[in-house]
């Protein structure tokens, strides 16, 4: 059973042009075409639609989103990080509507307005705590000041290496392979290559306990869902955890 492109696009809100330029760039080929041209889509077709709309509504781009979806993990799995990261979204937005509707009330009961309530869920600091309490105010605040001066276009390039190199962790993680093994130590590298590129990190400081730093990192990955969710779950959390020790034994 499949569908024509106009209703799959009007259920997903999308267009018929939407959809054409995801076939076009290799994204989301149709499962047919008709005799009439038209594009149709089948029930694996929709599975894929569905995880295009989900990364996209977590800010991926095309390129990042087609990076994501060409990694070797089985579809459920995939599903079951996405539903994490649209909890995390779900709390953030949660902290977003209480904060308005405290500043309704304020306004109409004449009460004083406080910033930290305005404006609580807005920003991009919610581990802002832990940072702190890890490594220090200055690496924080080095990392805040960092990215606040990024561009539009440098944020999506970030989130986009980012998405890509969570769905390399997840990947291999969902085919089992050794933490010891190179193609693991490789996604080790690039993990830290990454962490030594925000100012203010251990990683990005000469004489910082990169040791530490990083196997530290990979314990919490495990420890709090919250971060375990970019690799899948525990058992990609543990993996991530795993291979990142090996790799600070090896090369830290």
């Amino acid at each position: 059973m499949d569908w024509p492109i106009q209703q799959i696009a009007a259920l997903a809100g999308t267009t018929s042009r939407t959809l054409r330029h995801y076939d076009s760039i290799g994204l989301l080929p149709p499962s047919r075409i008709a005799s009439n041209g038209y594009r149709h889509y089948d029930a694996d077709a929709l599975h894929r639609l569905q995880r295009i709309l989900l990364l996209r509504e977590l800010g991926l781009g095309l390129p990042a989103i087609s990076a994501v979806l060409d990694r070797p993990l089985d579809t459920a799995d995939a599903l079951g990080t996405h539903v994490e990261w649209l909890k995390q979204e779900r709390r953030r937005l949660d902290r977003q509507i209480a904060s308005v509707e405290r500043t309704i009330d304020t306004i109409t009961t004449g009460g004083t307005l406080m910033p930290e309530d305005m404006l609580d869920g807005f920003d991009h600091t919610e581990h802002r705590e832990e940072v702190e309490r890890r490594w220090g105010r200055e690496a924080y605040a080095s990392g805040d000041a960092w990215w606040s001066g990024l561009d539009a276009a440098a944020k999506q390039d970030w989130k986009d290496r980012v998405a890509a190199l969570s769905a390399d962790w997840s990947g291999a993680a969902a085919r089992g392979i050794d933490p010891a093994s190179a193609e693991a130590q490789e996604l080790a590298r690039r993990h830290v290559e990454w962490l030594s590129s925000v100012p203010g990190t251990p990683a990005s400081r000469p004489g910082g306990d990169m040791r530490g730093y990083v196997t530290g990192l990979g314990q919490m990955y495990v420890d709090d869902p919250r971060f375990g969710a970019n690799y899948g779950g525990p058992t990609g959390a543990a993996f991530v955890r795993d291979a990142l020790a090996v790799y600070a034994d090896r090369e830290l």
